[in-house]
């Protein structure tokens, strides 16, 4: 039996306390840890960060629901977003509403909430952060096993 799991760690480019704020207000994301990089026990390594990036966020999780994610400021030169989509699923549909709304303030409609033949409502946006996310409605999504 396998021991591991998969855990996203997302860049913000200098933008992730303002991220974790937004995903605080938009789906209820709860920070589990901050670390800056003036915190770390071991001074970064010369040029490895951005002059100003002291404050920045090295090291943060914060939880959506019952998933993990990991984010930092990153290092400077990182690449956006792309090849993927975060897919946060909802009980209901008044729900996808909600939360389609909330991540779209300051983003855009990739495809707009719907009726689709997989879920009553299912959409596709980029956040103003240029994450991705898929919203649907998942039957049974608000139960223990979720």
């Amino acid at each position: 039996m396998n021991t591991f799991f998969i855990q996203p760690c997302l860049f913000f480019a200098g933008r992730c306390e303002e991220a974790l704020a937004f995903y605080k207000e938009a789906i209820g994301a709860e920070t589990e840890m901050l670390m800056r990089y003036s915190d770390s026990p071991e001074p970064c390594a010369p040029g490895m960060i951005p002059a100003g990036y002291e404050s920045k966020v090295m090291h943060a999780s914060f939880r959506v629901g019952t998933t993990v994610l990991m984010a930092s400021d990153g290092c400077g030169g990182m690449d956006p977003f792309s090849g993927f989509s975060l897919s946060l699923s909802v009980a209901d549909e008044a729900e996808a509403d909600r939360a389609f709304a909330a991540l779209l303030e300051g983003g855009e409609v990739v495809m707009p909430l719907a009726r689709t033949f997989w879920s009553p409502k299912f959409g596709m946006l980029k956040d103003r952060f240029g994450l991705g996310w898929m919203i649907s409605t998942v039957a049974g999504c608000g139960e223990d096993n979720a």
